[in-house]
């Protein structure tokens, strides 16, 4: 590869693609689809993600901060912006200017956004978070929730444009607190529908209740984990239960029964397209004697003559340490186990079984290869952890690989974090040659 590392991310944009119309299709036509790309899009890249949603029919954009709004706005995307977290006070004016939605949940932030709002002389739009069951941001009082709209209001500068709420265990196979947070969602709508007060958007679905509760989706739906290919929460694990990692890849069209009898509502034939993969190559091999250790701490002793391969991905690249001595990796379209402690910039893989192995050859650490696949999920389960910090935590100095369309030619793949322009098509070519 033309990076100056052998170690990089491919994201597949026509799977985004193909996943937004897919929940797109699930919607009714009054209902939009959020696309959440907050913490650069799940480590996916979040001007390319949005893009990709975009084209298949996302019709708003949700980000955490403002100055993820901003970026997304210095990109030339003009779809509406939601900041879904907090926006301090030194940060609504940067909100205000770009055009995003202010999440509001507390008179402080609606003031400050008023603030804001009057010194730039610009109508505002905000979102009123309400806290249902998840204790975190939010007003749970109705009585507080219609002064602070009717201030909202009130201020001659403030378009209330939506309320909304964000489910606790969507994912769980027990549907009751879900159900009890809608109904406390549906009470306080029906409140305000009472008082006269009319909010357009209206919203509480993320990934796992949109395939779960279709009649729960009212005006928006906000997808996260599901725009990347990926199960949420607890239903990755029932999709694993329904056949093996390879198939799991290909599982959104698998029946998940819950207690509720709920079941993810995708389409017949359809499937979630996982967009990440990660990659390196082998740097060096070497062989060492029984009873010789491998990394710090020598928590790893060769049981046998062993042959090492040294891959160039740490820690430090966002790939767990707590994979040592306990993850897999694929070479040659089979697995090799991790052995030792993952270093800041190097892991070793026990390469014995790899007869074939040569220096360069392509190591998936997250991905397929051939008819093998290692999921994002399985490798999380290894990590203690789960899958989506597994990808927002992929650091920025591993590069990222974009392909636009599968139709497109070899040249279509864009790198990002290469040092000169001129290296795009090499390093798109290099990267087909791996495949």
């Amino acid at each position: 590869m033309n990076s100056l590392r052998d170690t990089w991310a491919e994201i597949d944009l026509p799977a985004i693609e193909h996943n937004a119309a897919l929940f797109h299709s699930l919607l009714a036509p009054s209902c939009r689809l959020m696309a959440v790309v907050k913490a650069d899009a799940y480590g996916h890249g979040a001007v390319q993600t949005a893009e990709a949603a975009i084209r298949a029919g996302a019709r708003y954009l949700g980000v955490a901060f403002a100055d993820e709004a901003v970026q997304l706005r210095d990109a030339g995307i003009q779809q509406p912006i939601l900041i879904l977290g907090y926006t301090p006070p030194r940060s609504v004016e940067t909100a205000v200017r770009c055009g995003a939605a202010v999440t509001v949940f507390s008179r402080e932030v609606l003031l400050a956004v008023i603030g804001a709002a009057r010194r730039l002389g610009r109508r505002t739009v905000v979102h009123i978070k309400v806290d249902t069951g998840l204790g975190r941001l939010g007003l749970s009082g109705s009585d507080e929730i219609e002064e602070l709209i009717r201030e909202a209001l009130g201020s001659g500068c403030i378009e209330v444009e939506g309320i909304f709420t964000h489910f606790a265990a969507a994912d769980h196979a027990d549907a009751s607190f879900t159900r009890l947070q809608y109904e406390r969602f549906r009470s306080i709508l029906r409140g305000l529908e009472a008082a006269g007060i009319d909010i357009p958007l209206k919203h509480a679905c993320n990934t796992a209740a949109t395939l779960q509760y279709p009649e729960y989706h009212l005006d928006m739906v906000r997808v996260g984990i599901g725009l990347y290919g990926m199960w949420p929460g607890d239903l990755q694990h029932q999709m694993a239960a329904a056949g093996d990692h390879t198939r799991q890849k290909n599982a959104a069209n698998r029946e998940v029964r819950h207690s509720s009898g709920l079941k993810p509502s995708c389409p017949p034939g359809s499937e979630l397209q996982p967009a990440l993969q990660l990659k390196t190559s082998v740097a060096a091999l070497k062989r060492i004697p029984e009873g010789h250790p491998v990394s710090y701490g020598c928590t790893f002793t060769a049981g046998r003559q062993t042959l090492v391969a040294v891959l160039p991905i740490g820690y430090a690249d966002g790939y767990p340490r707590l994979l040592s001595n306990r993850g897999e990796v694929l070479i040659g379209n089979r697995r090799a186990p991790i052995i030792g402690r993952i270093c800041m910039d190097q892991t070793m893989v026990d390469a014995t079984d790899l007869p074939d192995i040569q220096i360069g050859d392509e190591v998936v650490l997250i991905g397929s290869q051939g008819d093998s696949a290692v999921s994002a999920g399985e490798v999380a389960e290894w990590a203690d952890t789960i899958h989506y910090e597994l990808v927002c935590g992929i650091g920025k100095r591993v590069p990222r690989l974009y392909s636009q369309a599968k139709s497109m030619p070899v040249g279509s793949l864009v790198p990002t974090g290469f040092r000169s322009g001129r290296l795009v098509q090499a390093a798109a070519v290099n990267l087909d040659s791996k495949r």
